[in-house]
């Protein structure tokens, strides 16, 4: 069995079936329950959510408060109740880190360009960050995985030195040759990972070569979510401490040029990095220099519950995350990054789906389990709220039974198949199938493994702690030709809108794919709140020792 985090407890879920029974999946109910979602509603909590009135929804702003009171507001309507004690509300210790825009950068005597070949913050409490001559590594995919007999970081020792590390896993460059999990992304290629194994190592900085292709984004995205404040939640001195000093992304022409001037060729050792692990010193120095601040507050997660009939203190949770990047004043134009479809469609989705069930139990058909609904704060700046309510539940994770995640719902029509990301973890996905099987869909893994699409929203803080999270929805296959020309056109005036300040509502969008998806969740979640069930986690998934299937 192979692991990704061999830094997570184990032990932590020992028992995370609270000593129920587990039911054989094939032997649950498919209880179908007619429901039918408000599209008008649906798009009212998106366009609503989404507009430049809500400032891009950054969290501990004007836009935060805005966006708090609106689904408040909407949970109450629907007669759910407050899972902190009576309120909708639960806080999260937040810092913004602002790197100055005036930063002086110069790797190899290169004088880097901010913005233009690099990003670079810190997540300290300092006033300046200065540092001068300190050695640059080149540590391959910066990876140290002993299950996979894997460490870039062998035989160095990194303090005082900068790490400069490979975006993705070797398993991108050659999927073929049975590397970690091949052309579908790990934990391990992940930016936040490479950050963390950096700290762990000592390092005193590290910086990401970004690459589009196994980035899976191009430098846009990189520049207009790593420059203004960065949020993260508040660690103590200790923890904090071990962090590096500053860390940021450096674009792959200004790496060629700093290789270039170490006498090395970047493609060569890209190569080599992928065949095996590597590091090499490019006895080449960084010195760094910008001012930096710190500004303490709270945000909060909105965390709402419709209580089950018997089996009270068993949760489902639907989580999707309320935020989004804010207003960049920088910028000439357009300031606002509204985030219509990241993630104001989720948001609304789970208002949706929640006002559907609220529904039925006014009407006498409630169901057995807790529905819990998590609008989640600072998912951009690294899944901040899920993370803060997976280590402080206001439910016991013991007694959460799955996680539905909603995050960019499907704008582009019908489909005739069901993406579920990171397809084969769990047996929550079973669920999906049998519902979506209603729809006459097959269900699907995502078309581009290599995005690492499992470990990029907010199931996955609870996927680490061993309670199955799904991440599904949408599909490639358009139910018919007219979709399919839609479709087309659509992504076509959506190109490049990602983290951008292009991506508002659009009245056009047809959202009876979305709403096809909504139904997967909510008979999905029907049948297993109406039921004794704990699915688990597959043998062959890195989480089965948390909570495996039975």
């Amino acid at each position: 069995m192979k692991r990704l985090f061999p830094f997570c407890a184990v032990a932590l879920l020992s028992a995370c079936n609270g000593g129920e029974s587990n039911h054989a999946l094939q032997e649950s109910p498919q209880k179908i329950t007619q429901v039918s979602f408000d599209e008008q509603g649906f798009r009212t909590d998106i366009a609503t959510l989404s507009s430049d009135k809500f400032e891009g929804r950054a969290p501990t702003t004007h836009g935060e408060k805005l966006t708090l009171d609106y689904l408040s507001a909407a949970f109450a309507d629907m007669g759910l109740i407050g899972a902190n004690n009576g309120q909708f509300l639960q806080a999260v210790p937040m810092v913004s880190y602002t790197a100055s825009e005036q930063q002086q950068v110069n790797l190899a005597g290169i004088e880097m360009q901010y913005r233009q070949d690099i990003v670079l913050s810190s997540r300290h409490d300092q006033q300046q960050v200065t540092i001068n001559d300190a050695p640059l590594i080149f540590v391959g995919y910066g990876i140290n995985a002993p299950e996979y007999h894997w460490n870039d970081y062998q035989d160095i020792d990194m303090t005082g030195k900068i790490a400069v590390i490979l975006v993705n896993d070797p398993g991108f460059a050659h999927p073929n040759d049975k590397k970690f999990n091949g052309n579908a992304m790990t934990y391990y290629g992940r930016w936040s990972y490479k950050f963390e194994e950096a700290s762990r190592q000592g390092a005193l900085g590290a910086i990401i070569i970004h690459d589009t292709k196994p980035a899976s984004y191009p430098w846009s995205v990189v520049e207009n979510s790593w420059t203004g404040p960065q949020q993260d939640l508040v660690l103590n001195k200790a923890e904090q401490a071990k962090r590096v000093q500053v860390e940021g992304w450096l674009t792959l022409d200004s790496a060629t040029r700093l290789f270039d001037k170490a006498g090395l060729s970047l493609p060569a050792l890209m190569d080599r990095a992928a065949n095996s692990p590597l590091n090499v010193d490019l006895a080449q120095t960084a010195s760094i220099a910008f001012a930096n601040k710190a500004d303490y507050a709270d945000s909060y997660n909105v965390v709402a519950t419709l209580p089950g009939s018997s089996q009270v203190d068993e949760h489902i949770l639907f989580t999707a995350h309320w935020d989004h990047i804010g207003v960049d004043t920088s910028k000439t134009g357009d300031q606002i990054y509204n985030g219509a479809l990241d993630n104001a469609s989720g948001t609304a989705g789970i208002l949706e789906i929640a006002r559907q069930f609220a529904k039925q139990a006014k009407a006498g058909h409630g169901l057995k389990r807790s529905l819990t609904f998590i609008a989640t704060t600072g998912e951009e700046q690294g899944l901040l709220g899920s993370r803060y309510y997976a280590a402080n539940p206001l439910y016991p994770i013991n007694k959460t039974v799955a996680v539905f995640n909603l995050d960019s719902t499907n704008v582009y029509g019908k489909t005739k198949d069901y993406t579920i990301v990171g397809k084969g973890q769990s047996e929550l996905e079973v669920y999906l199938e049998k519902a979506a099987a209603t729809q006459n869909r097959v269900t699907t893994g995502e078309s581009n493994p290599a995005s690492g699409g499992f470990f990029r929203s907010d199931h996955f803080s609870f996927a680490k702690l061993g309670v199955p999270a799904v991440f599904a929805g949408g599909g490639t296959e358009p139910l018919d030709e007219a979709t399919a020309q839609y479709k087309a056109a659509m992504r076509e005036q959506m190109k490049g809108c990602y983290h951008n300040m292009c991506d508002h509502y659009r009245a056009d969008w047809d959202l009876s794919g979305a709403l096809q998806d909504l139904a997967v969740y909510y008979h999905a979640a029907e049948t297993l709140a109406n039921s004794q069930d704990w699915p688990g986690y597959y043998a062959s998934s890195e989480f089965n020792s948390l909570r495996p299937a039975k």
